[in-house]
């Protein structure tokens, strides 16, 4: 189980968000070996005055936190966020100045879904990527 919420201004993020997300999708599919139909993802899009972020960002500025339950290697992980700014730069064209990338994990104890708890239920994919 991965879900995404993406964070960024209004105005960008309503001419990006669906290219934004399959490329997101994409990445989290190729390296964590997710199945493509589990696509979990939240926009939460602020106005230029709600959103205050560092002189050095653009507009452009985005932050994905992806929360996910833990067991991935170390590796796999930074193969993920390396091909979000990758894939993102090349697609988007959002330098990776204005993009932050932060991986949350929990155990998969502290999941609820199906209405079981995240050990107890059987996936069809592997975590231990």
């Amino acid at each position: 189980m991965a879900q995404v919420k993406i964070y960024g201004l209004r105005s960008n993020l309503s001419k990006t968000k669906n290219k934004l997300s399959d490329v997101i999708h994409q990445c989290i599919v190729k390296s964590l070996a997710f199945p493509k139909d589990k696509k979990y993802h939240r926009f939460i899009v602020f106005d230029k005055d709600e959103m205050i972020f560092p002189n050095d960002k653009s507009e452009q500025y985005t932050i994905i936190e992806i929360m996910m339950m833990e067991g991935r290697e170390v590796e796999t992980k930074k193969d993920l966020i390396k091909s979000l700014f990758e894939e993102i730069y090349r697609e988007l064209n959002i330098e990776n100045n204005d993009l932050e990338i932060c991986i949350i994990e929990s155990p998969a104890s502290n999941w609820g879904f199906r209405g079981m708890t995240g050990d107890e239920i059987k996936l069809n994919y592997k975590v231990k990527v």
